[in-house]
């Protein structure tokens, strides 16, 4: 249906810019700086010891000072990418557990290269050292758990909004079904009373023009929106139905400019169940003939109405066919038809959609 089409593409579009700059914050490229920044924060307090060294000792003392520069660059790193794309834990403290293991054996490498290659700048086992391990191991866990809540609270906002999407679409469907039966019951009457009077060419061309109408239901079943021009043309057909079936006391007057026609949606079988609420309330006959007159003001309405010969007897009138439409009209174009009705004129406005 058009108006799922019209939900998803707006939810797809949200969805695909959020998960895009998830991705872009989660991609390597982004690790790695972030790595980079996070690594100098990590090593600040070894940034004052370079001014403590003797000329003699700089070039040594920097060679070590950027190792393990660059060890907490790679460390970060890996951490950052087993917490983003590995770890999928919702709980902060198992995610924490499994991080402080990793940081663990990060720290175990560190002391062993320290020991066998760096023995003359041996501090694998200060305290300063071991609360740069504690505070890489905190940052990069609380990052993975940040991403991962956030990944997770838009999985489930893009699967609530797949079940109202889903819900809506069941509720247009059970909408729209009841449309058919409501008129097929109606032409079988019609066709009844064609046959009794033995009217062979004109049953054969109601037949004909009814075969027209329910193609036209069975094609259009699976839109939301057709064109105007197309209602339009269906209910070319229907005329011939109803005048038959009402001896030309019903009449038609269709105002509706032909560049409008092609260009303004509107839900499918719209003006049918309007055709048949004037059909089921009013009183056709020789004394009170019906004109329905449809057209369609500036404003892109298209206006519904004929006057009013309401029947003594109301036991039938439910309102079904009207609130159908309603309902439809919600659904499918998020606006709300207007009714009017007084004495002497009953009034429907659809507000169509440019």
């Amino acid at each position: 249906m058009l108006i799922i089409h019209k939900i998803r593409l707006p939810l797809q579009k949200i969805t695909k810019i959020e998960m895009n700059l998830f991705n872009k914050l989660a991609s390597d490229r982004t690790a790695l700086i972030t790595s980079i920044v996070m690594g100098a924060f990590i090593i600040y307090p070894n940034i004052n010891d370079l001014f403590w060294h003797s000329k003699y000792e700089d070039v040594e003392f920097l060679t070590f000072f950027f190792c393990r520069y660059l060890f907490f660059c790679v460390l970060i790193w890996l951490l950052l990418r087993v917490n983003i794309r590995r770890l999928n834990i919702l709980t902060f403290s198992k995610r924490l557990l499994k991080t402080l293991l990793l940081s663990i054996i990060a720290y175990g490498i560190y002391a062993f290269m320290s020991l066998a290659v760096l023995s003359k700048h041996i501090d694998c086992f200060t305290g300063i050292l071991l609360f740069q391990f504690v505070v890489t191991c905190l940052l990069c866990t609380l990052t993975g758990h940040v991403f991962t809540m956030y990944n997770e609270q838009k999985n489930k906002e893009l699967e609530i909004a797949q079940l109202k999407t889903e819900n809506l679409q069941s509720r247009y469907n059970a909408l729209s079904s009841q449309v058919n039966p409501h008129f097929f019951f109606n032409s079988l009457n019609s066709i009844t009373a064609l046959v009794r009077e033995g009217k062979t060419v004109q049953t054969l061309e109601y037949i004909r023009k009814l075969s027209e109408v329910f193609r036209y239901i069975l094609q259009s079943d699976k839109k939301g929106l057709v064109c105007l021009k197309e209602e339009l043309n269906f209910l070319e057909a229907l005329r011939y139905m109803f005048e038959v079936r009402y001896a030309n006391k019903l009449h038609f007057l269709i105002d509706v400019p032909e560049e409008k026609r092609e260009i303004l949606p509107i839900p499918v079988l719209s003006l049918l169940p309007l055709v048949e609420n004037v059909i089921k309330h009013n009183v056709i006959d020789s004394d009170n003939t019906m004109e329905i007159t449809i057209v369609l003001n500036d404003r892109d309405e298209l206006i519904i109405s004929n006057p009013v010969h309401e029947k003594l007897d109301k036991s039938n009138c439910n309102g079904i066919g009207l609130s159908n439409l309603e309902e439809r009209f919600t659904l499918l174009t998020a606006k709300k038809i207007t009714i009017e009705k007084n004495d002497t004129v009953f009034k429907v406005t659809l507000p169509l959609i440019n």
